[in-house]
């Protein structure tokens, strides 16, 4: 939710802060001006609710983080870390009187070791940057966000960050070797490792991955790498149901098929997508089914997979010709979002994750949830890995139409939790879920996490009112 700007007067506290903050960093890195500060408030989550920051900081060193957490300390002043602002829960929205920390421009990949197949990056290198530079080596960065092409290195770890690949190899938490964490007092502090393996102590890099800058602030991360796969290829397939569709999902992993990635689209999305982009997909279908392989041999994949399709009711399968054509498909998957966006004006896109069992009944019920509220929700899902992104479109300017949008929202939420799920699969807690977290852990879970935090953060300055 875009905040109206708040004038932020330099009064007292504020002019000492920036000053403090000056005495060592240079002074392009400092902005305080109302007009400029307030552009940094928030995320893209709706429902959201942002402070006023005192002033925010662009460090473009380790040292000048560790700086900025001094002087925070010392002065008790909250600090929210954000990269690019492309999450999608609040998890970066600023909080009154706070610094935002913005590590857009520790932007340097530090190495690339195709022996050791790893990366050494800062938290403001962009992920398709990444991925396209590892690539020129013959090798892969597989974490792949829709939003690659803008979002951070940094803010996927932050917030876990999954991608259209992750079926078969996996999210952000699975690739983060070691991290360089600026602490809550300014000290600087390393986890993990170089190696393959490495199992001393307690495994503290997974836990600042997806802590939403809560416990740290992230200012180098050690990346695992993989062998550049061969150039995928891609099936559609037209299903009269989303039920079918699902069921053609949970035929292809049961036959033990490993896809590069298995994407479900249902009728509002892909009647979105032609509105906005004009690409020929085919309305109708009720669920579009997009399965592709990177293998040696893809068509034979995509030839059983297709055939699996068939069984589960498919009206139509389609395989691509070659990479272009592909991509292409890729392409359509990529814009359901910026398309769901385009129905109404404003969406809130839950990320509610079920086993692949209840995909099925989770499509379902978020069709009778839409009904119910008079909604238009299209759900779009990495199909293979359960995770769903039923999107709320709606008016943000009709207040009863934003009510019934938000109880759609948690509906949703609820409905996968009664299905064995979580209310996150890849886009963190942030402000949106905070409630929701609670459900889910119970009350011990909340109590040992804050207990978590309290050893990271004893004084509660970075990033509060986040997660819980």
């Amino acid at each position: 939710m875009i905040m109206s700007r708040i004038e932020a007067p330099r009064d007292e506290v504020t002019g000492n802060l920036v000053d403090r903050l000056l005495s060592a960093l240079p002074a392009e890195a400092v902005l305080a001006d109302p007009d400029v500060t307030v552009s940094y408030a928030n995320d893209m989550a709706s429902f959201c609710p942002a402070g006023t920051p005192a002033v925010v900081v662009l460090p473009r060193t380790v040292q000048q983080v560790q700086h900025v957490m001094r002087v925070a300390t010392e002065l008790r002043v909250p600090v929210v870390p954000q990269g690019a602002r492309t999450g999608l829960s609040g998890a970066a929205n600023a909080s009154d009187g706070c610094i935002v920390l913005s590590l857009t421009k520790m932007d340097r990949i530090l190495e690339i070791n195709p022996v050791d197949r790893i990366a050494v990056v800062e938290p403001g290198v962009v992920n398709a940057t990444l991925s396209r530079a590892v690539n020129e080596l013959g090798l892969y960065y597989p974490p792949d966000p829709s939003s690659w092409e803008m979002c951070t290195i940094g803010g996927n770890i932050g917030t876990a960050s999954g991608g259209l690949c992750c079926v078969k190899y996996g999210v952000t938490a699975e690739y983060v070797l070691g991290l360089d964490v600026v602490l809550a007092d300014g000290r600087l502090m390393s986890t993990g490792r170089r190696t393959a393996k490495g199992v001393a102590g307690y495994d503290m890099t997974r836990l600042f991955v997806g802590s939403e800058g809560s416990l740290g602030i992230v200012v180098q991360a050690t990346l695992a790498l993989r062998p550049k796969p061969p150039e995928q290829l891609v099936l559609a397939a037209e299903f009269a149901s989303g039920a079918a569709a699902c069921d053609a999902v949970c035929r292809i992993m049961e036959g033990g098929h490993v896809p590069s990635l298995l994407e479900l689209m249902d009728r509002t999305t892909v009647k979105a997508v032609n509105d906005l982009a004009h690409m020929g997909l085919p309305e109708t279908t009720e669920a579009l089914l997009l399965a592709a392989f990177d293998t040696t041999d893809p068509a034979a994949d995509l030839a059983a997979v297709g055939a699996l399709c068939e069984a589960a009711g498919a009206s139509q399968v389609v395989p691509a010709d070659d990479a272009a054509e592909s991509e292409l498909l890729l392409q359509a998957r990529r814009l359901s979002l910026t398309a769901l966006e385009a129905v109404k004006g404003t969406t809130m896109i839950d990320d509610v994750c079920v086993p692949r069992s209840r995909l099925g009944e989770l499509f379902e019920g978020t069709e009778r949830i839409a009904e119910k509220h008079q909604l238009t929700i299209g759900v779009v899902a990495h199909a293979g890995d359960g995770n769903t992104h039923p999107t709320v479109c709606f008016d943000a300017a009709d207040p009863d139409e934003s009510r019934r949008a938000r109880e759609s929202f948690d509906e949703i939420m609820a409905l996968g939790l009664e299905l064995g799920g979580t209310i996150t699969g890849e886009h963190g807690v942030g402000v949106l879920k905070k409630e929701w977290l609670a459900r889910e852990i119970g009350p011990v879970g909340v109590e040992m996490q804050r207990a978590v935090k309290g050893v990271f953060d004893p004084l509660g300055i970075l990033n509060p009112g986040k997660l819980f």
